[in-house]
């Protein structure tokens, strides 16, 4: 519990910017991935990458914990290669 607090005021602390690439690209990718666009790939690819680009701001940001990076980095990695394959 008391790291989701910590995650929780780190989140609001960040530049504006920040929080709205963060917020934008979740929104992006759960919106694209619901059940209505999932028919369409162009839709599922969109998805997969907003969901790279989340996972790649969060890996900049965490890059002091090399475990959590590589983790987020190489989870950014798999969407691309959804992303492309989805195509």
């Amino acid at each position: 519990m008391h790291r989701i607090k910590f995650m929780i005021k780190q989140f609001l602390t960040e530049p504006l910017w920040f929080k709205l690439l963060i917020s934008t690209t979740l929104l992006i990718s759960i919106i694209f991935s619901s059940s209505y666009y999932s028919k369409h790939a162009y839709f599922q690819s969109i998805s997969k990458a907003a969901a790279a680009i989340f996972f790649i701001a969060y890996g900049i940001k965490m890059r002091r914990s090399r475990v959590t990076a590589v983790i987020l980095f190489t989870s950014a990695v798999v969407c691309i290669y959804l992303a492309i394959l989805a195509i």
